[in-house]
């Protein structure tokens, strides 16, 4: 084992440069030759020449005695410029530095047979050496006929500070300190190399929880600070090894290169616990949160790419499950992702080449069975899965933000089909809460306007958790569309959170009563009795009631009782699709009623 005092000099004599110094003033080869008033003028000029140098300079002969030293070299180790005197010997010179703390990370006298050295081998050649007292100092050796040298000394510290700067910007995330995805690829890939650790490396993905809110409400300033101020916490639960990374926006991962299950799970339940304290944001308050998702590796596991997904995954699984939660990734859980990634796909497509299709169930009148309409549902007709059901292929298409163009497509295609059937039947068209924008009550115009359908016999059914977001904003499109002259429907009513200051506040025209309360009629008597409540509400508010979910004629006979107006249900007709619908009406002579909605 090499020992300390040769490790300190391998540091200290970097390999010889490639290309020989550039050529220095050398002293006259015969000074005797000359007359002594050429010498003092050959050495004032020299010596000028020298002073105005902004590198120290100095020569030695072949004995090792100063010839003569420049003042910037006596400034550069910290020397007083009498101290330096011609005929000094290299070793006094080397005590000299050493006594005024000017020296690297080397003995005396370990120093002084580096430098002896480099003078014995009468070859040019640079070194760095770096001083105890911080200075970098690159030293040019040029050696001399006689066997002496002359050599410089140029600081080169602000220039180490700088390029060092410069590197650590290039890896470093600017506003947080922390790795940025370069140093976080390196590392991790550093990180998976076989055998580079026995318990395999940990990534952790994290994302913060309401910091959107935090931006939106306080600004970008404090959300800077919030980023600065998560950075510092994360930081506080790092051990060594650990590789923080600022991924973007408010991602954030950590590396931690030997981890099991058990220390993994403690570190997320770690992070959770310490980004879910307030947080003080120059005199505001912030609370927030964390989701953390983990993939774990064995010494010879995936690579890179692959962890790094498999925690991406764990960590959407982290986000479904609530705020505050941490996931590791599972096998099945990929599986189901790409699944579903690839319906994703195929659902923008489906749009495009006419794989959507509507299919229409009755809604027919209370006590008379006479169909008074139809409600619109989305299918979709896969080439390889066959016929899918919208339960499936909507939260997908909220997710793509494909639910406004299929839900524009929905509503035309849907008024273009009912305006040619006879009996003027009306239309019941389901919205998706992501639909009730700004533009919406004009897209239902123009829907209505191009199929000649009057806006009377169009009824939109929308879900209870519509009146969850953004109220105001919600409330001013159904205004818009009540103003048009179209019904407005809450639908699953009772299986949410309904209110009486709901029903009283949006502009309902009808309540659709979810089939919770159909199932057990006849069976639980309470069933009834909250059934024929709610239509008893209802007719107060003065709105029109459709009980969903009458598959026997019991169930029907009580929903009549109940005094509701409207009924569907498998009873009367399973959704089908335009030609069948047609047909029913004309083959049972069954016409709507023709009441107004």
């Amino acid at each position: 084992m090499a020992s300390e005092g040769s490790e300190r000099r391998q540091r200290a004599r970097p390999a010889l440069s490639l290309r020989p110094p550039q050529p220095l003033p050398t002293p006259p080869a015969d000074p005797a030759a000359l007359s002594t008033a050429d010498l003092e003028t050959r050495m004032l000029r020299l010596e000028t020449a020298l002073e105005r140098m902004s590198h120290g300079v100095c020569f030695f002969d072949g004995q090792q005695r100063l010839i003569l030293a420049n003042q910037r070299y006596a400034e550069l180790y910290d020397l007083a410029p009498e101290s330096i005197r011609p005929g000094m010997m290299l070793r006094e010179v080397i005590d000299l530095r050493f006594q005024a703390g000017s020296f690297p990370e080397m003995t005396p006298e370990e120093y002084w047979v580096w430098r002896k050295e480099v003078a014995t081998r009468n070859e040019p050649s640079e070194s760095v050496v770096e001083m105890r007292n911080g200075r970098t100092i690159v030293i040019k050796h040029q050696p001399m006929p006689d066997g002496g040298w002359v050599a410089t000394h140029e600081d080169i510290t602000e220039q180490q500070r700088s390029a060092a700067r410069i590197a650590h910007m290039a890896h470093h995330d600017a506003l947080t300190g922390l790795a940025n995805r370069v140093l976080f690829r390196q590392a991790l890939e550093d990180a998976c190399m076989p055998g580079a650790a026995e318990a395999g490396p940990a990534l952790l993905c994290i994302d913060l929880d309401r910091f959107k809110h935090v931006n939106d409400t306080l600004g970008h300033l404090h959300g800077d600070l919030l980023l600065r101020a998560v950075a510092g916490r994360l930081q506080s639960l790092a051990v060594e090894g650990d590789t923080i990374a600022r991924l973007g926006g408010d991602e954030f991962a950590i590396i931690r290169r030997r981890s099991g299950a058990s220390d993994a799970a403690d570190l997320a339940r770690s992070i959770i616990d310490a980004l879910g304290q307030c947080f003080e944001l120059d005199g505001n308050r912030a609370n927030i949160g964390a989701s953390v998702g983990i993939a774990l590796a064995s010494g010879d596991g995936p690579g890179p790419d692959a962890l790094l997904h498999d925690a991406d995954v764990a960590l959407y699984q982290a986000k479904a499950a609530g705020r505050g939660s941490y996931r590791f990734f599972e096998a099945e859980t990929n599986l189901r992702m790409q699944v579903r990634h690839s319906l994703e796909h195929d659902l923008h497509r489906a749009l495009d080449e006419g794989a959507l299709e509507l299919h229409y169930q009755p809604l027919v009148a209370v006590p008379d069975r006479q169909i008074l309409g139809f409600e619109a549902l989305l299918r979709w007709r896969h080439p390889e899965r066959g016929m899918i059901m919208p339960q499936t292929f909507i939260p997908l298409a909220e997710a793509a933000g494909l639910i406004v163009p299929i839900g524009d497509w929905a509503i035309r295609t849907a008024c273009a089909e009912l305006a040619s059937l006879p009996g003027r039947p009306k239309l019941s068209v389901n919205v998706s809460p992501l639909q009730l924008t700004a533009r919406f009550p004009a897209s239902v115009a123009a829907a209505l306007k191009a199929a000649g359908l009057e806006p009377a016999r169009l009824e939109l059914e929308i879900t209870e958790t519509a009146m969850l977001r953004e109220t105001e904003a919600t409330l001013t499109v159904l205004h818009g569309l009540r103003n048009l002259g179209v019904g407005i429907a809450m639908d699953d009513f009772g299986t949410g959170f309904s209110s009486l200051s709901a029903l009283k506040r949006f502009p309902f025209t009808r309540v659709k009563i979810d089939q919770v309360f159909v199932r057990n009629l006849g069976e639980v008597p309470e069933s009834a009795s909250l059934l024929r409540a709610i239509v008893e509400l209802c007719k107060v508010l003065r709105m029109a009631t459709t009980t969903e979910g009458i598959e026997t004629e019991e169930q029907f006979a009580a929903v009549a009782a109940s005094g509701s107006t409207e009924a569907q249900g498998y009873l009367f007709g399973r959704p089908m699709p335009i030609r069948q619908a047609t047909l029913l009406l004309e083959r049972d002579d069954l016409r709507p009623t023709g009441r107004k909605l």
